[in-house]
């Protein structure tokens, strides 16, 4: 049940909106933002703690998800979730970080520098959304986000998805690497299959194409250091659709390619994640705590 897994963190009120922050650790400062349909448990699973022994590190549930209100019903764009959360890092005093987003979350890490590029000490991509795709995102997303889908299919989607079929979902989401033990019951699947969720997440999804390709024709802009880190199994976010290219288009990107990894390589091989954000501080000369 959602009631099962309450915000872990600080609620910050932004013009009248909750933003859930979780927050561990001291020295420099690094900002995690999970994917779709995502929350912070994705990182409080392991990532977070490999770091905050380093780095002061805040995850926030990014609009519409987790414990995160949304801002409108028509799916939050990146930069409009960079926006808000840039707002509620001021309120929480951070500095010049570095933003790491995985999935759709390195999309809005991508918007943030652009709109914001004090904010963006440097970027690290995990399987990141980065540039435009060919064709569609399949008929799922298109039905569920328009007005008969979130009216209609939404509720029934959320209440009556079974478990086994959360399982499954979470399992093709990590192929071909397998589910890390404890994974499904701490990610808190309950809170992903409420209606309001299921909306903002479909909507967000089914809309990004058109902001993606506005924030491409803007890379030119981004000058601080980039990490990349992504599997070339991945059939989520094709490395060779949004990684590759950007780091052909750019100079200041390093891509890592994990052979044979699937699209949660912070999961697949965390180790490689804790360098690639090591690097990336050390480049934009953030020096992590001893």
């Amino acid at each position: 049940m959602p009631e099962d897994y309450a915000p872990t963190g600080r609620m910050i009120e932004i013009d009248g909106l909750q933003v859930h922050a979780h927050q561990e650790g001291a020295g420099p400062d690094v900002i995690l933002l999970h994917g779709a349909g995502g929350n912070t448990r994705d990182f409080t699973f392991d990532l977070l703690g490999r770091l905050s022994g380093q780095f002061r590190v805040t995850a926030f549930d990014r609009p519409g998800l987790g414990h995160t209100d949304p801002l409108h019903p028509n799916g939050e764009s990146p930069a409009e979730q960079a926006a808000v959360l840039e707002a509620a890092s001021l309120r929480l005093g951070l500095g010049p970080a570095v933003l790491v987003g995985h999935s759709f979350g390195g999309a809005v890490a991508l918007a943030w520098a652009l709109d914001h590029p004090a904010r963006a000490a440097a970027i690290v991509s995990l399987a990141g959304a980065a540039m435009p795709w060919p064709g569609g995102l399949g008929p799922y997303y298109e039905l569920v986000s328009s007005d008969f889908g979130s009216m209609f299919m939404v509720p029934l989607i959320s209440a009556f998805v079974p478990r086994f079929v959360a399982d499954q979902t979470i399992a093709r989401i990590f192929e071909p690497d397998p589910v890390p033990d404890g994974y499904a019951d701490h990610i808190g699947i309950a809170l992903s299959l409420r209606p309001d969720t299921l909306r903002a997440n479909t909507r967000q999804v089914n809309g990004l194409k058109p902001h993606i390709r506005a924030m491409a024709a803007r890379y030119g802009e981004l000058r601080m250091p980039i990490e990349i880190l992504h599997g070339t199994a991945d059939r989520i976010v094709p490395i060779e659709v949004h990684s590759r290219p950007l780091a052909e288009r750019l100079p200041n990107v390093h891509l890592t390619e994990l052979d044979g990894v699937g699209h949660m390589p912070h999961h697949a091989d965390p180790e490689a994640a804790v360098a690639a954000i090591r690097r990336a501080a050390t480049r934009a000369g953030l020096r992590p705590a001893a």
